[in-house]
């Protein structure tokens, strides 16, 4: 794999980079040509934690993890640790999906320790969508003490969600 490691708000050590590449190095055996995928690898601090965000974009999906810690290697193993997991549990939904289509660069022919898991959808609830503009949203979402809500977009002339994020800021995702 080819790392792109870089800090946000501290430096980026050799020691760090190093312990870094060696943890992912862990995740080749599920690639098959691993050596031409990039993993993007932020790690910032926020107070007293350390936090360390893992991307790998492949063709067909993305894996991501984020991981928040005291202790920066304790966070790099979690995160592995959380990749591997992700690529575990979905090997069967990666599989079914993509049976018809190769992924040339997932190897995912492993065994999986366990039972796999799966998909339990306990609820489905339909909704009518006011239109109403994003400020409109974000009030209701609060009102309805809710993380997120999806409403017809007026000024975007689309379905959209809105969310609040960690940082207490919104998003939105408007589909098209």
């Amino acid at each position: 794999m080819k790392y792109n490691i870089r800090g946000d708000k501290l430096t980026v050590t050799k020691s760090i980079k190093d312990y870094i590449e060696e943890k992912l190095n862990k995740l080749n055996k599920y690639y098959e040509n691993s050596k031409e995928i990039e993993c993007k690898v932020l790690v910032k601090t926020k107070n007293n934690l350390q936090i360390i965000e893992v991307t790998i974009p492949l063709n067909k999906f993305i894996l991501r993890a984020e991981v928040e810690d005291k202790d920066l290697y304790a966070a790099i193993d979690s995160v592995v640790d959380k990749l591997e997991g992700q690529i575990r549990k979905n090997k069967t939904k990666l599989q079914n999906r993509y049976e018809k289509v190769e992924i040339p660069e997932m190897n995912l022919d492993f065994e999986i320790d366990g039972d796999e898991e799966e998909l339990d959808i306990i609820k489905r609830k339909n909704i009518d969508t006011k239109p109403m503009n994003e400020e409109e949203a974000v009030l209701q979402m609060r009102l309805l003490n809710h993380d997120f809500f999806v409403f017809k977009n007026i000024d975007e002339e689309c379905v959209s969600v809105i969310y609040k994020r960690k940082d207490n800021k919104y998003g939105i995702i408007n589909v098209k």
